[in-house]
């Protein structure tokens, strides 16, 4: 049967323009909104609800990403256990379970920048809301007592470290809150330690010096603050601090340069010439010690360059001279390099990283030109 073709034209011809015009007026000639169907209002108000909860959900999401987690105040403890291979990864993890940082990644990061991730020791920890990460990562290279009786301080420890570190070692019998106490006016001690005078009513910090430590079931707070300054006394006894003085350094303020040397460098044999780059800027007409570790000890972590640069107390960039205090306890090493420092024109020095993640060699500079040049690599 032979198939009649149909051919659509763009411009259809008089007849099928007026059979669409006759259909399109039958059609019209019915009304269809009675047989319309009748539609329940019971979805739309559903959906209207489950939009509205919906909404609230991403406004409370909102809200808690903006404002944090719901981290333990200074006065509240988190007990946490480190177990034997674990890394940082887990060990941040479990510190952000206990609400004691915001995230993983803060302890990882400290624990990465104080290149302390093989050095972190298992065992039981309690510690302070409020604690800095990179004072964790020190308190969990200290290591908790293995005896109960012991305890450990090393070079570098924050008073508030040093406290958690004492409060591990005896269970909590000597608690944070009473050595930070016992710790808190160096005033207080001045007449038994009379090198604390110039210290004024500043706390401690700086003077608990470091150092394994015995501490017997007797002891209160004060009893262990007392053997950290007596052993503070015992190592200085020897040491020579006209060169400090004649900088016009007290000797508060010889520790608290010597805690800034500490923080800024870990190899021992490169301290005094660390040592002398600070005096160095403290006697040049633009006396700023631009120590990223002085303001890492204010915000508690890694700063940034707008956090440096801030205009803080313990910005070394925007202020000239010292920080208000000792940022930590500096080893003896330390304080024998702001002694006794290295006789150099340097101004700059910058510690690269090895490919391990491991401290490089410090690079020193006279000139802001060569410093650029080290931090390039060239």
């Amino acid at each position: 049967m032979r198939k009649n073709n149909i051919t659509y034209s763009e411009r259809p011809t008089h007849a099928a323009r007026a059979a669409h015009a006759r259909g399109d007026a039958m059609f019209r000639t019915y009304d269809t909104t009675a047989i319309r169907p009748k539609h329940s209002k019971v979805p739309a108000i559903i959906a209207l609800v489950l939009a509205i909860a919906a909404l609230i959900a991403i406004a409370v999401g909102v809200s808690r990403c903006v404002a944090g987690p719901d981290l333990l105040s200074a006065d509240e403890t988190a007990t946490i256990v480190v177990k034997e291979g674990e890394g940082a990864s887990a060990i941040g993890k479990s510190l952000a379970d206990a609400k004691l940082l915001a995230s993983a990644d803060e302890f990882v990061n400290a624990a990465r920048e104080m290149k302390a991730d093989s050095s972190l020791i298992p065992g039981q920890y309690e510690i302070a809301g409020q604690t800095p990460a990179r004072d964790i990562v020190a308190l969990l290279q200290a290591g908790p007592a293995a005896t109960g009786n012991t305890v450990t301080i090393p070079e570098g420890l924050t008073r508030q470290a040093t406290a958690e570190a004492v409060s591990n070692a005896t269970g909590g019998r000597i608690s944070v809150e009473s050595f930070m106490d016992a710790s808190s006016d160096a005033s207080a001690w001045a007449q038994e330690f009379p090198f604390l005078e110039t210290a004024g009513n500043n706390s401690l910090e700086g003077f608990l010096f470091p150092k394994t430590y015995t501490v017997e079931e007797s002891a209160d707070a004060g009893a262990v603050v007392r053997m950290m300054l007596g052993q503070f006394q015992t190592e200085t006894a020897g040491l020579d601090w006209a060169y400090p003085t004649e900088a016009g350094l007290n000797l508060y303020e010889a520790v608290n340069l010597a805690s800034i040397v500490e923080k800024e460098v870990a190899v021992a044999d490169e301290r005094p010439q660390v040592a002398s780059v600070f005096y160095n800027r403290l006697g040049s007409d633009r006396p700023y010690l631009e120590s990223d570790a002085t303001t890492a000890y204010e915000v508690g972590h890694q700063p940034s360059a707008e956090e440096v640069h801030a205009d803080t107390p313990y910005s070394t960039y925007s202020n000239p001279g010292l920080p208000p205090t000792p940022i930590c306890s500096p080893g003896l090493e330390a304080i024998k390099a702001v002694c006794s420092p290295a006789q150099t024109s340097y101004m700059y020095f910058y510690t690269p990283s090895n490919s391990d993640g491991t401290a490089g060699e410090t690079i020193f500079s006279e000139t802001y030109e060569q410093h650029q040049s080290a931090i390039n690599g060239n």
